[in-house]
Formats: structure tokens, sequence, C-alpha cells
């Protein structure tokens, strides 16, 4: 993957975030929908995992590092959380992935990581990086 156009995306994406208004940020469409920022949210604790699976499977296979996504959403009200604040600590932790994932020796991308809840499956740790990509497109898509 080339990290620049990870980098160029989160430029793109926050550039589009200040066309939309606090209203829409926090708008629900039904109460155990996420909101945009509660999206967000879900972006960072996805990040923070994800930032643990790139640094640990470096050095410790088949570490099982799993999150529950409607939990900690929860747990973090990111709903009452300032816009601005959320936005840029998603800005902060995807440059630092960006700056992990391009100092990942190759011979670690290999390495396993256990990502399930029950029963144990591990992912080479670019599977993990490219679905980390992936997921993150999919909820900018939905922005």
């Amino acid at each position: 993957m080339n990290y620049q156009i990870l980098k160029n995306i989160i430029d793109k994406e926050l550039l589009r975030f200040q066309t939309i208004s606090e209203d829409e940020w926090t708008y629900k469409a039904a109460p155990e929908k996420w909101s945009k920022k509660e999206i967000i949210g879900h972006l960072c604790d996805s990040a923070f995992t994800n930032i643990r699976r790139f640094v640990v499977t470096q050095y410790k296979e088949n570490e099982n590092i799993v999150y529950d996504q409607n939990e900690w959403v929860k747990a973090q009200n990111y709903q009452n959380v300032p816009t601005t604040e959320l936005i840029n600590l998603w800005k902060a932790l995807n440059y630092q992935i960006i700056h992990i994932v391009e100092n990942i020796p190759d011979q670690a991308l290999t390495r396993l990581c256990d990502t399930t809840k029950t029963t144990p499956q591990a992912f080479t740790l670019e599977f993990i990086i490219n679905d980390y990509a992936d997921h993150l497109q999919h909820h900018l898509d939905t922005i």
C-alpha cells in the first residue's frame, strides 16, 4: 500500500468534514444507530486498537487483540465530545498509523495476529493493515 495515498485520503476528508454542520454531526437516524460523531469516535477506537496490533505483532506473534466496538463507543460517550476535538484525535491517530506502518520491516508483515473474539483465527500483519484501510474507507463513505 502507498501510505501517501492514505495521507491524501485523510487530508481530503478533513477538508470535507469542515462542510458538515454540527447538527449533521450529531444527528442519529435511530437511538441504536451511530451519529457521524460516533462513527468518527469508532474510527478512533479502531485506530487505537490497530496501533496496538501494528506494534505488538512486530515482536510478539499470535497475540489476541480485540475490542467490542459498541461498548467502546458507548463508554467514551463520543456524542458529547466537541466535534473539533474528535476530528483532531482521528487525524493524529491516523497520522501515527501512517508513521508506524511506513516503518514496519518487510519481514514483519508475515507475522500473525489474532483479531477474533471467539474462535482463534490469525491474520498476517499485512492483511490487518490493508483491512484497516478498507474499514476506514468504508466508514468514511457513510459520513
